[in-house]
């Protein structure tokens, strides 16, 4: 029986079997624990029956909590080591596809657009729009008193225009002191908390900054003119022949204001030289110090939060230095009655050799500025070159040198008369000229120019913006214009509103606000404002026109709202489709979409066109997206007999697999700016189209 007990071990070992020594502490104290026993008492037989194929199958399963040494056996065999080694590889090579795949979609896509691009700009007044502290004038708490009406016209972008402290000739751009607020306007901390509140709304502040000149009380003017220092040749100072009791300017320049552009000044004895009025002395841009003046400006405000930057006037910033008379424009005309600005050639006092190296410079100092993700200084450029469009392009900069990011447009202002013609001629001529690869932008109104209802008619006032919010690129918007309101009467206007004669006749255009149809409509709760209101504001007010679906101000909302949510409405192409007199016809389509719209726009009598004969392969109806007149959206209309009444604006929407920028018939009347394609199977815009 001994024999046969100690020999069941050994039984079971060859059997396969498992001994369990779970609960066994010592070994030693075990085997004499076991000797011991074995002496004092003789164990009992027993007989274990052993399955042979069930202890195997025991064995081969792995279980929960094996130790090391089991796992290691099992993690050597073939279907275990097969399996994990296609998982590592399957790891790997999804790894590898997902960052090509990421690199690819990075590579493909498009630019996103700047917060510059992707919304219309809102070009405020500050002493018009609205007034906080009851004292006539508007200032900067009553901006951010309305912030929420920017909002609620779905834009993005204000340009609040010159409010740095000045005596207030030239309505302001003549500055005393650029590192300061003119107190009608209110204090820094006013301003502070203006650029914290548009950011915490997610709005940008653009501001203006005219470089040329300054007030004649600016610090550095009553300096130059002692001959203090550095600061003696800060302006343009030339010697002036006396003769007969009177000054004899230097040379025959004339200032835009008129008259000669010279003025004698009895502290230096000399005359300085002024572009503008006398008050204004023109900076000599041709000394360093005063271009790094200029900068330091802008980086002080930058420093404050601003998100950019429009530099007016800047075509006058340098001048020849040989001081010859320009040539008049009628050679025959008498050289001593030339006192008109437009009675010159001015090739001597404009856009001269090295004005745009002084710009680059403004462009890289923004561009300091620039470098935290999301935060890109704007920089544009604010003058008007009329005929010379040319000229204008130049401020875009080059391929490789960036100057503006866009110089701001003016062909749908300088206008001299309405028609679809006329339209053609403005949107056609900026487009063609616009170097490749550069952003467009349109504007229809601002502080220099009557308004649109005044200057053209108050029935064209939704077909321009209709005009305004449907081409490619930025849309300027003066403050009142998506309300349709109008100059208020010249009468009503004079030079006790203003210190400065010449700029009266800019004034009808910068009546306050018309926010209700409150006294004063809305723009102040004092007695009186610093213009006359006008008096239509209890019908044209922004109170009233929320409530009327048809409203001015209903249209301008849907039309932001349009372009803000269409692909083809904010990077898509161009493709002017037709203009006679009467209508102006364009579409706005995307590579890979097949959704289209055809802006069908009067600017004249009643029209009708057939869109069928001037476009190929056009569908036969279209949906009518929007409307001027708001009860017609939704309807189809047949493209073989669109008709427009005067004034009437329509944004038709049309399914085709043809678009018209593939067309050969319209090669050159296309246009795209940072051009995208549309890939409907994967939901995203890539490039290589």
């Amino acid at each position: 029986v001994e024999v046969e007990a100690r020999s069941l071990p050994m039984e079971l070992s060859e059997k396969g079997g498992v001994q369990n020594n779970g609960f066994v502490q010592n070994e030693d104290f075990e085997d004499k624990e076991t000797a011991t026993s074995s002496q004092e008492e003789m164990p009992k037989t027993c007989s274990v029956d052993v399955d042979p194929v069930a202890v195997e199958e025991t064995v081969l399963k792995p279980y929960a909590g094996m130790p090391k040494e089991v796992l290691l056996q099992f993690s050597s065999q073939a279907r275990y080591r097969v399996t994990r080694e296609i998982l590592f590889w399957l790891v790997i090579a999804g790894s590898v596809v997902l960052v090509c795949a990421t690199i690819a979609i990075i590579a493909l896509s498009p630019k996103c657009l700047d917060w510059w691009q992707a919304s219309p700009i809102y070009q405020i007044y500050p002493r018009s729009f609205r007034d906080s502290n009851m004292d006539g004038n508007g200032d900067l708490k009553g901006i951010q008193e309305k912030l929420d009406h920017i909002t609620y016209l779905n834009i993005k972008t204000i340009w609040i225009t010159s409010f740095f402290k000045s005596p207030l000739k030239d309505l302001g751009y003549g500055a005393e002191d650029f590192y300061d607020i003119d107190p009608i306007f209110g204090s820094m901390t006013d301003f502070e908390n203006l650029v914290a509140a548009i950011h915490d709304k997610g709005l940008k502040v653009i501001m203006d900054l005219i470089p040329n000149h300054t007030s004649d009380k600016h610090r550095w003017f009553q300096l130059s003119r002692n001959r203090t220092g550095k600061y003696t040749d800060y302006y343009i100072w030339q010697d002036c022949r006396q003769a007969a009791g009177s000054v004899i300017p230097p040379n025959n320049w004339v200032s835009v204001f008129g008259n000669s552009s010279w003025h004698f000044d009895d502290v230096r004895k000399q005359c300085y030289f002024h572009q503008f009025g006398k008050e204004q002395p023109d900076l000599n841009f041709r000394n360093p110090a005063v271009q790094q003046e200029i900068r330091d400006i802008i980086k002080f405000w930058l420093s404050k939060g601003v998100d950019g930057f429009t530099f007016g006037t800047v075509k006058f910033l340098l001048e020849a230095t040989h001081l010859r008379d320009e040539p008049p424009v009628n050679k025959s005309q008498n050289e001593e009655n030339v006192t008109a600005y437009s009675q010159l050639h001015h090739d001597y006092t404009t856009t001269q050799v090295g004005l745009h190296d002084i710009i680059r410079s403004f462009r890289h100092t923004m561009n300091e500025f620039s470098r935290e993700p999301g935060r890109y200084r704007f920089m544009g450029s604010d003058d008007d070159e009329k005929e010379d469009i040319e000229a204008t392009m130049m401020y875009y900069g080059t391929t490789f040198i960036q100057e503006a990011d866009f110089p701001f447009n003016f062909n749908l202002i300088n206008m001299k008369y309405l028609s679809g013609n006329s339209i053609f001629e403005a949107v056609n001529s900026w487009m063609k000229n616009m170097p490749a690869g550069k952003w467009p932008n349109w504007a229809v109104g601002n502080p220099n120019t009557a308004r649109i209802s005044t200057r053209i008619g108050k029935e064209y006032i939704n077909v321009m913006n209709m005009l305004l919010l449907t081409l490619p690129g930025t849309p300027v918007t003066y403050y009142g214009e998506e309300i349709g309101m109008e100059n208020i009467a010249s009468e009503n206007v004079s030079e006790e509103h203003v210190n400065s004669g010449p700029v009266v006749a800019t004034l009808p255009e910068k009546s306050p606000m018309q926010w209700d149809g409150k006294v004063n409509a809305g723009f102040t709760e004092g007695n009186s404002s610093w213009l006359p209101v006008n008096s239509d504001y209890q019908s044209i007010n922004v109170e009233v026109q929320s409530t009327w679906s048809n409203s001015t101000l209903s249209v301008y909302r849907a039309l932001t709202l349009l372009r803000n949510s269409e692909l083809p409405m904010n990077r898509g192409w161009m493709c002017l489709i037709w203009n006679d007199s009467n209508v102006f016809v364009y579409v706005r389509e995307l590579d890979g979409l097949d959704r289209v719209f055809m802006m069908v726009l009067n600017f004249g009598q009643e029209s009708t066109t057939d869109l069928q004969a001037i476009v190929p392969n056009l569908p036969s109806e279209a949906v009518i997206r929007l409307s001027t007149h708001f009860s017609n959206a939704g309807k189809v209309v047949n493209t073989k007999l669109i008709k427009t009444e005067m004034g009437e604006g329509l944004v038709l929407e049309y399914k085709t697999a043809k678009p018209v920028h593939t067309m050969e018939a319209f090669q050159g009347k296309c246009f795209v700016a940072e051009k995208a394609c549309y890939s409907k199977a994967l939901n995203l815009l890539y490039v290589n189209c």
